[in-house]
């Protein structure tokens, strides 16, 4: 049984409605159900509320259908067919949909194909203009499907009381509130200046309002939940939206931080010649679109990649700088998220454009309405939409977000930008640059040898001949310890050999980012690279990865109505370890659930997806899925060096049953075990860590997850901005689970890390401490960690590793 929305077609003219259901089919092939219940006959015009009926029963699979009409009495006879139906669960399940006939219905086919819920795909059709509207230059309502009046209900208002009005956090907040909300609809208005309602989910939406300080705001809610709805929207108000404000007086700043002068941003002072950092807008190419299925696929796989790389700047911020400075990341979150701003794209994307120009145009005009704001700070925000939309085109296109740093002659250099956003200071930061910002500065880049800010409130400046003179011995002492030579009077103890997992060709080439992480002369710790598909196994090697420490799996089953066989996993695979050249690839099996579904696998509705069917648990309840890529797994590695690994694995029975699935495709492939071949499993159920000496007899290696085992042991979802600085892998309880798997492991099996907290220099030094041998990271954080690993002094990091454990708190682990 499909698990698809269906589709039915009500028009007066049967050549008509055939005629527009054909058009939708080329716009997504496939096995969508999509019924006619057009005219009388042939050639009679006229609906039948007889044959929508059974139209309507045809196209229902279970998840749903929306209807689509022509205009006048095919509403009216749709209406009399859900009368018809005798199954009330039927009825419910059916939605009406006012989209225009012939554009709705190609959003609606493109959209339900990809597996979108029946709300969404009717949500989707009525906003199918909004791509013909902008390409004519006519106005496109925000939210075209919920704007207009209020539509009666509970009204109220409120005065805005933040200093710089309703920006980017406070609208961010209000909209994620109001999309937690069940049996509501909430749209707002600008009482003061006149503007029209719009929906209150929409960040987008809520920014082109204008809402300044001391402006009031008009709120409208329909629904059973109304009430409650508003109460909690003036509660949220009147706490100034969680955002602190000084008083009535509280200065407004002329511009945005980013233009007020230097930015200290790390401690210490950098000396080296200035250099220019714009990074060069991601190009739109010129390339005509495939069909729009392909492009909405493109498009959809994207948004969720870049969601991940802004939750990682937004838990790296929260953790070093403070909730309030992280919260312009859940802004940016919600941007993505939009639903304004996603049904324009979507819509572009059904109407035949590429996937990369229909984001861009549909960015750069919520952008638009953003700097046609007349307050300069507001208007100023539509630099965040831009950075969000630079950010969502790199996924697709590609495209470098920094100007590379030159890795000749000087050690440290000093970037000069205009403009920071709030998502590149910190890749900045830890790819070695000190960072200032200032206008002026940008024309002069590269002319002189510059002093970076040392710490808050401090300039950067031309440094003098004796300041020069006084910081370039640290920089000489750095290159004796790259060249071999010993700094100081403290010799570093060596570090246990990595049992059984080698990187293969991990030394080849030359630069400080071959090789495995290690101190000159001695063993070291595994650096490998996180990677979602073959471009990212590209970049792991182009970045000096030792190995893929983790190869996430989802990429080929998500955004696709059927799982992919054996023979289109096997190639997949194929095409990541050829980009290694060799080197290992750590092969984790599906980790899906209720969190991350999949359109062709029903899975039941979950209080708690996170603590649900997913993982191995899943796999364990469809074994042809794990039977398939096992098979798949096999077979490659026949060819090259490859481990599995089990993820969510929470009792040895669960490791067991996996074990013998894999002697089973082993068995199938009729070739014996492949030479190289490991097993493992990931650490991230706190129970696991605690027993893992019961794992060891049966794996090669544990790969400790410090995103979820952190979220787990600390019960603080790590995706819940109001909780999120709770979830700090470096808390003395999550690293006395990380001691438990070390000493469990001993030497008979390796343990790895391949979390966030793996690219953390602080962590990282706590972490090989501890007896982690393996860190695995995103890519771009590959050179930097294995820096960060060679600086090591181990018989350091094992005294701080020891007190870290007995510390209180995050904060005291920090200051060991």
């Amino acid at each position: 049984m499909s698990t698809l929305v269906g589709l039915v077609v009500v028009s007066h003219s049967r050549l008509l409605g055939e005629a527009a259901v054909a058009l939708a089919r080329e716009m997504a092939p496939g096995e969508l159900a999509i019924e006619v219940a057009a005219g009388l006959d042939e050639t009679t015009f006229g609906t039948d509320a007889v044959a929508i009926a059974e139209a309507i029963g045809a196209a229902d699979s279970g998840a749903g259908v929306v209807v689509l009409m022509d205009l006048g009495s095919a509403v009216l006879s749709a209406e009399l067919a859900l009368d018809l139906l005798d199954d009330p669960d039927a009825r419910d399940r059916v939605q009406l949909c006012p989209a225009p006939l012939v554009e709705g219905l190609v959003v609606a086919a493109v959209t339900a194909a990809g597996g979108a819920a029946r709300e969404e795909v009717a949500a989707e059709a009525a906003a199918a203009l909004g791509g013909k509207q902008a390409q004519l230059g006519a106005p496109v309502d925000v939210g075209a499907a919920d704007a207009g009046e209020a539509g009666g209900g509970v009204t109220a208002e409120f005065t805005v009381a933040n200093p710089h009005g309703l920006h980017a956090r406070p609208a961010a907040r209000l909209a994620s509130l109001v999309r937690g909300l069940d049996g509501a609809q909430v749209r707002v208005r600008n009482a003061t200046t006149g503007s029209d309602w719009i929906p209150a989910a929409s960040l987008a939406g809520l920014t082109a309002l204008g809402a300044l300080a001391g402006h009031r705001v008009e709120v409208g809610v329909t629904g059973p939940a109304a009430q409650a709805a508003v109460e909690a929207v003036l509660g949220l108000a009147s706490r100034h939206f969680d955002e602190p404000v000084a008083g009535p007086s509280a200065p407004r700043p002329a511009a945005p931080a980013s233009t007020q002068g230097p930015l200290a941003a790390a401690p210490g002072i950098g000396i080296g010649p200035k250099r220019g950092a714009e990074p060069a807008a991601p190009v739109v190419p010129d390339e005509p679109a495939t069909d729009p299925a392909a492009e909405r696929e493109r498009l959809d796989a994207a948004l969720p990649a870049v969601a991940a790389e802004i939750r990682v700047a937004r838990d790296t911020t929260a953790r070093e700088l403070g909730e309030e400075e992280a919260a312009i990341f859940d802004a940016h979150l919600l941007l993505l998220d939009d639903p304004a701003l996603l049904s324009d794209a979507r819509s572009a994307v059904a109407g035949g454009a590429s996937a990369p120009r229909a984001w861009s145009d549909a960015a750069e005009r919520v952008a638009a309405a953003w700097e046609a704001v007349p307050d300069p700070y507001l208007a100023a925000r539509a630099a965040d939409v831009r950075a969000v939309a630079s950010q969502v085109l790199r996924a697709l296109v590609g495209g470098p977000d920094l100007v590379p740093v030159d890795d000749g002659g000087e050690e440290q250099q000093v970037l000069v930008a205009t403009d920071l956003t709030p998502a590149r200071p910190p890749r900045s930061i830890r790819s070695g640059w000190r960072v200032s910002s200032s206008p002026a500065a940008a024309d002069r880049a590269q002319r002189d040898p510059a002093a970076g800010p040392g710490g808050p409130g401090r300039r950067g400046g031309r440094p003098g001949r004796a300041r020069r003179a006084g910081r370039h011995p640290d920089r000489l002492r750095r290159r004796h310890r790259r060249a071999g030579g010993r700094s100081g009077s403290r010799r570093a103890g060596g570090l246990p050999r990595p049992r059984g997992r080698t990187g293969g060709a991990g030394g080849a080439g030359a630069g400080a980012c071959r090789g495995p992480g290690r101190h000159p002369g001695r063993v070291g710790v595994l650096v490998g690279a996180n990677v979602g598909s073959p471009a990212d196994a590209v970049a792991a090697t182009a970045a000096g990865a030792d190995l893929v420490g983790l190869l996430r799996t989802e990429f080929l089953f998500l955004g696709r109505t059927a799982a992919p066989d054996v023979d289109e996993q096997e190639a997949a695979y194929r095409e990541v370890a050829a980009a290694l050249g060799g080197r290992r690839v750590t092969l984790r099996t599906l980790d899906v659930g209720g969190d991350k579904p999949l359109p062709y696998l029903p899975l039941p509705a979950e209080a708690n997806p996170f603590l649900g069917l997913r993982g191995i648990r899943l796999a364990e309840a469809h074994p042809g899925l794990l039977a398939d890529q096992l098979l798949a797994a096999v077979r490659v590695a026949h060819e090259t060096p490859l481990s599995v690994m089990f993820p969510m694995v929470a009792a040895l029975d669960e490791l067991i049953a996996a074990r013998r699935a894999l002697d089973t495709a082993i068995a199938a492939e009729g070739r014996g075990v492949p030479p190289g071949l490991q097993v493992g499993i990931m650490v991230e159920v706190p129970a696991t860590a605690l027993k893992a000496a019961a794992f060891v007899p049966h794996v090669d290696f544990f790969s400790i997850g410090t995103n979820d085992l952190t979220q787990y042991a600390l019960a603080a979802e790590r995706g819940n901005p109001s909780v999120a600085a709770l979830a700090d892998p470096l808390d003395p309880g999550v690293l006395r689970l990380v001691d438990a798997v070390c000493r469990a492991a001993g030497e008979r099996a390796l343990v790895a890390v391949c979390g966030e907290a793996a690219a953390d220099p602080l962590a990282a030094e706590l972490l090989v401490g501890l007896g982690v041998r393996e860190l695995s990271t995103a890519p771009p954080a590959v050179p930097g960690t294995k820096q960060a690993v060679r600086e090591l002094d181990a018989g350091r990091a094992a005294d701080r590793a020891a007190a870290a454990l007995t510390a209180d708190g995050p904060g005291a682990v920090r200051r060991i």
